[in-house]
């Protein structure tokens, strides 16, 4: 139980809400409402295990740069609560468990899982060679929806393409917030952020910049799939949080660095994701009434 609750603590278990509730919108948008209980499972299997995967993977690659780092120091692997080979296997068997999802849902799903894998891989390398990593994230995050879209109709469309778009500037965006913290290790080590290379003011920039163009592709979906006036309202809540997170962070203030990525990044996925299922709900309400 001990090394059970290190590995969530490992993997942030919670920020599973950062992603899942996209995946659960792409599913809904795909299945034009609720798909079967069979479906939503083991999409919801298939998001833990890859995400489970890529955290674990990322801690693994990365312990030797977080043993340097002051804020970092204390993960698993650098403090000694887990081996590296404990980590890596972990990651395998997370792996298998979105492998055998893939299987139980749409037959392309099991085609395109690689394109899922690689950037989760693929993105704890990046800072290492490209101030981009934040976008590499957030493609991998991105592709929730989208992975999602496939799962339920074994095809894809640029409407959701459109969905996992606004999904990677929102987290491309927040991951450049957190990534301000690391500046002077990213220097000491050669690292590369968009922080450390253009520094925080500019980055900050960029960060809304990307936010303000996820707004708007927010609205383009609802556009694309026709969604009613419950939706928009949704989409107006994620624009008022997303200016109240940059709002949080200063340039000379990093002191609520974590509230602005946890905790009302948190809110954003879970609202346009409620407000989404209640559109639904209320299409059909009103479809039955009539």
């Amino acid at each position: 139980m001990g090394k059970f609750k290190t590995i969530l603590e490992m993997i942030k278990f919670e920020h599973t809400i950062f992603a899942l509730p996209f995946a659960y919108m792409g599913m809904m948008l795909a299945a034009n409402g609720l798909p079967s209980l069979k479906q939503i499972v083991w999409i919801t299997i298939a998001m833990v295990g890859a995400r489970s995967f890529s955290m674990a993977m990322n801690r693994y690659i990365d312990r030797e740069i977080d043993a340097r780092n002051p804020r970092t120091k204390e993960r698993a692997i650098p403090a000694g609560k887990l081996t590296s080979r404990y980590v890596m296997v972990f990651s395998m068997v997370s792996l298998a468990v979105f492998f055998i999802a893939t299987y139980q849902l749409a037959p392309l799903a099991r085609v395109v899982w690689p394109a899922v894998v690689f950037p989760l891989i693929i993105y704890s390398y990046t800072k290492r060679f490209t101030w981009l990593n934040h976008v590499v994230l957030g493609i991998s995050l991105g592709l929730a929806p989208i992975g999602a879209w496939i799962a339920i109709t074994n095809g894809l469309s640029w409407p959701v393409v459109i969905l996992g778009g606004a999904v990677m500037l929102w987290s491309a965006g927040f991951d450049i917030i957190y990534a301000c913290q690391d500046i002077d290790v990213d220097h000491q080590d050669g690292l590369l952020s968009i922080p450390a290379v253009f520094g925080v003011k500019r980055a900050l920039l960029v960060t809304r910049m990307f936010h303000v163009l996820t707004v708007g592709l927010l609205f383009t979906v609802g556009v694309t799939f026709k969604m009613g006036a419950i939706y928009y309202f949704g989409v107006m809540i994620t624009a008022l949080l997303l200016a109240y997170e940059n709002r949080l962070v200063k340039p000379n203030d990093l002191s609520r660095v974590n509230m602005a990525f946890f905790t009302v990044n948190g809110f954003i996925s879970l609202q346009i994701f409620a407000f989404t299922g209640l559109d639904f709900a209320a299409r059909y309400l009103l479809k039955g009434l009539g």
